[in-house]
């Protein structure tokens, strides 16, 4: 009798989500990622805007970690994120989004064009919209300022120095359902990293998230990300990032039993300089604001220009999980 493979799903997006899927493509399972669709900046923003399309980034960075097309992942990565710098209605435009939205007209459905995308890329795994709802997200600073949509809560110039109160969807939209069916079916489901506010919270927002968490079998694992993010997490320690993910996760509150955290970073003088431009930070590990949790330390950060999660070294903490 063939083993079943175990089910792991992927909630999130951007770069946090990308090295997670591309460590966790190696081992032997069923892999999905559930994406965000709430993003409104640069091409993703236009491309909604011209043409009434989901946004296509963060799928197009989930797609590009799963694909097992025979090329250098660095030369795929090239030409799927390469973007045009020139050219009337080109300027920003990616590759990647620019064949996300044509097969989105091609086929007539966002989750067709997807189909179509892991077919072409040779993907391990599947990649889900969390819905496929025109959501848009807003915030609330403490001071009870609303900033408006989720390039403006991202790339804050408005007020960055007041703390985020909350964020919320307007339409809330209804989740996707194969990614309610991936979720409920999971063995385990993986949040994080990314950006609090902008690439994680954003998902368990959409009506229907929560409730699939709760009613999964999985365990639900939070992997908390290695930098603050100025006008998002400015000063956050480990505890108020998890904090905040209680407060979002709403009746799925009590799956959430493990955290995946970075030990203290020494970061080397480029690196440092540039996130100090950046007024960014390393996430203190406070252990004893964490009770009630099962706590994975390890050294996940991976050198290099930007501090990124080692994708082999995050997979096997994961992984372990599943014993």
């Amino acid at each position: 009798m063939v083993k079943r493979k175990p089910k792991i799903v992927c909630i999130g997006g951007g770069t946090g989500t990308y090295q997670v899927l591309l460590g966790l493509k190696k081992y032997p399972v069923d892999l999905t990622a559930i994406v965000t669709m709430s993003d409104s900046g640069g091409s993703s923003g236009k491309l909604r805007e011209e043409l009434g399309v989901l946004p296509p980034g963060d799928v197009r960075r989930a797609l590009l970690a799963l694909s097992d097309l025979p090329l250098a992942k660095k030369t795929l990565s090239s030409l799927f994120d390469y973007r045009f710098n020139n050219g009337e209605g080109l300027v920003g435009h990616s590759v990647g989004n620019l064949l996300l939205a044509a097969l989105t007209q091609i086929t007539g459905r966002e989750d067709l064009a997807i189909v179509e995308a892991e077919r072409i890329l040779e993907t391990t795994g599947h990649v889900l919209p969390v819905t496929l709802d025109n959501i848009h997200l807003h915030g609330i600073l403490k001071d009870g300022t609303v900033v408006h949509g989720e390039t403006n809560i991202d790339v804050r110039r408005i007020k960055p120095n007041v703390p985020i109160k909350e964020v919320f969807l307007d339409p809330k939209g209804e989740i996707f359902s194969k990614a309610k069916k991936a979720i409920i079916g999971a063995d385990l489901i993986v949040l994080g990293p990314g950006d609090l506010y902008t690439s994680i919270i954003p998902n368990l927002l959409v009506s229907g998230v929560c409730q699939a968490i709760s009613n999964s079998k999985g365990k639900l694992i939070y992997i908390c990300n290695l930098m603050t993010k100025h006008g998002e997490t400015n000063s956050f320690a480990v505890s108020d990032f998890i904090r905040e993910i209680k407060k979002y996760l709403g009746e799925a509150l009590d799956k959430l039993k493990v955290v995946i955290v970075n030990r203290k970073i020494n970061l080397p003088m480029t690196v440092s300089a540039w996130y100090k431009k950046y007024k960014s930070t390393p996430v203190v590990f406070d252990r004893k604001n964490l009770g009630g949790l099962k706590i994975i330390v390890g050294s996940f950060a991976k050198p290099g220009k930007l501090l990124r999660h080692d994708s082999q070294k995050t997979a096997r903490a994961i992984m372990n999980v599943l014993k």
